[in-house]
Formats: structure tokens, sequence, C-alpha cells
């Protein structure tokens, strides 16, 4: 209650507060603190008008020009030395890895090797590197595409990637013809970027080649996995032509004639005694079946509501074993406690 009536009563003095004129400034005291800097809110805070303000003309600024040695030129991307070329692009490689710079050390070109040796021992489709550096260029007279399909067009189908160290990004995937019509152009592009994306994974030029071929190893084999679908789909009726019987020769059936009419005279009154008795083993085992009866005692049954027989009900005869015939036992056992 106190607080609403100090409320109340400071709410009495805002007609006088609102009515009051904002301060002026006095002559001497503005001027004495413009003299010492500007002063914040001193054209707001006085009901004299605010000066208009001039436009001054917008002063050119004079900046002195880079002279010609401080320009720095642009480093142009470095083409492949010639001296290389032939071992690039002369001939189809005799290796997995195509590297006559030598960019790799020779530990880390072993390890790759081995592994794309690997791949090419567990897979129908090869794959072939050949690395340049991370700016180099292919001289414009050398078409890719043309080299592979000239190279790569007969033997063992192949993915060739021409691999830029240290620039993943850069990489090119190009198929052998017998794979461009079963690969579609997507699975391609969806090959060579995850390829990438694993590279970039890693941070140095090593690392990122490995992480590369690793992922462009299973990427191949999604794409044998199609190659054989395609070869399914043209060829579903495989039929194998049976391997031919060699004929026998008359002259070595003539030339052991008495050998041969004397192992069959000796053995031919045995084999059909040995036959003979199989078969009636045989038949009179079946016989035995066929004409096999079973008999089962007769039981004194306990009585069922006072009668021993009535409409509807009926009794259980268990004996103790399932393995002894009915005829042979003469103790019943409950149904609970008879064995399986």
């Amino acid at each position: 209650m106190k607080h609403f009536a100090a409320t109340l009563w400071l709410l009495s003095f805002w007609p006088i507060y609102a009515q009051a004129p904002l301060p002026v400034w006095q002559p001497d005291e503005r001027k004495a603190l413009e003299s010492k800097g500007w002063v914040a809110g001193s054209l707001l805070l006085s009901d004299e008008p605010i000066p208009e303000l001039k436009e001054e003309p917008i002063k050119e600024l004079k900046v002195e020009q880079p002279k010609a040695e401080e320009l720095i030129p642009e480093v142009p991307a470095s083409v492949i030395p010639e001296k290389f070329l032939p071992q690039y692009f002369a001939e189809k490689p005799g290796s997995f890895l195509v590297d006559p710079q030598g960019l790799l050390s020779a530990e880390q070109a072993r390890d790759r090797l081995e592994f794309l040796k690997y791949h090419s021992g567990d897979s129908s489709i090869d794959l072939y590197i050949y690395l340049f550096k991370g700016d180099q260029e292919i001289p414009g007279e050398v078409r890719q595409e043309e080299i592979v399909e000239r190279f790569y067009s007969y033997g063992k189908p192949a993915a060739v990637v021409f691999y830029y160290l240290g620039a993943p990004q850069r990489s090119v995937l190009y198929l052998s013809p017998s794979l461009t019509e079963a690969v579609p152009a997507v699975e391609q592009r969806r090959a060579l970027q995850s390829s990438v994306m694993q590279a970039f994974e890693k941070l140095k030029p090593t690392e990122q080649l490995e992480a590369f071929l690793v992922q462009s190893s299973i990427r191949v084999y999604w794409m044998e996995r199609l190659l054989n679908a395609q070869k399914e789909e043209a060829s579903p009726l495989l039929v194998e032509a049976a391997a031919p019987v060699k004929p026998v020769k008359l002259s070595f059936l003539k030339k052991h004639e008495p050998e041969i009419r004397a192992i069959v005279g000796k053995w031919a009154v045995p084999v059909s005694i040995l036959i003979a008795l199989l078969f009636a083993a045989i038949s009179g085992n079946w016989w035995l079946r066929r004409n096999m009866r079973y008999r089962f005692p007769d039981f004194h049954v306990e009585p069922r509501l006072g009668g021993e027989h009535a409409a509807g009900v009926g009794a259980v005869i268990s004996f103790a074993s399932t393995a002894l015939p009915p005829a042979s036992q003469r103790v019943q056992v409950p149904d609970y406690l008879r064995r399986a």
C-alpha cells in the first residue's frame, strides 16, 4: 500500500516535468566545452535549431600506382617435361603404377604397387594409376581418351586414373571401351567423387593417394558387378558343351581279347550269385514288412463313473516303453509317466 501511494505521489508531478523546457547552453559554457573537444548530444539537448550541414566536395584520393618490379606475375602451371612423355604415353605401361618422375619414394611406390597387384589378382578389372605433380598440366597434343582407347581396348578391362599428387580434386577417371557401356557415366562420376572425398580426409599427399586407391578399388568392384550383370542379361542361357568321349580303339580290344575273356569267365558266376542273393534279400524284406501283423494284449480297464464302459467314455492305454512291442509288456503306465 505504501509503494502504491508513493507511485501516485510521483505521478502527480509528471505534468510539471513534461512541460519543463529543455536546458539551454550558456554561451561561455558551451564555447569552453567545445574548445576542449566535441560534446556528445550538444545539438539534441537544446531547443536551438540544428545548423544545416554543408556539403563539401569529395576530394579525389591520389593513390600511387605500383611499380613494375612490385607486380607479382602469375605463375603458370608447369607442363610435364618432354623427356617423361614417352614413358607416360608412348605405350601401354608394364606396371599398374606409372611414376616416371619418381614422385614417390621407393618404399611408398613399392607399397602402392603391391596393393594394385593384389587388386588385380582379386578382380576382373585392373586399376592403373598415372602420377603427376599437383600443378602439372598434360600437353595439349596428348589426348587422354585416345590413349586409353588405344592401349586398353584389348586384354583385361581396366580403370585408368590420372592422379595429381597433392591435388586429388584434379583427378580424372577413364574406363576401357569394354566397360564404358556396362558402367553408366553417373556411376563413373560417383566413383571418382567418393574416392576424392576419401582422399581429402587425409593431410599428407602420400596418405591421400593411399586413401584414394583403397576407395577406387572398392568402386571398381561395384563396376565389376555391373559388368557381370550385363553379361548375364545378354546371355541368360549358357549351355556348356559336353566333353567329347574318346572312342575305344578296336585294336586295343582285339589285342587283349584273351585276357578280357578270362577275367569275365572267372568272375561271372560269383558276381551272378551275389546279385541273386542281394535281390532275394531285398524281396524277402519287402514281403515280411508287407505281411507283418501286430497283436495287442487284453487289459482290464478301470471303471469309469461306476461302469466298465459307457457311451462317450473312453480310456487311454499306455505302456512303459515305446521301443518294445505291446505284446511283450504287461504293466500299464499313466500317460504322463510314459517315456517318449
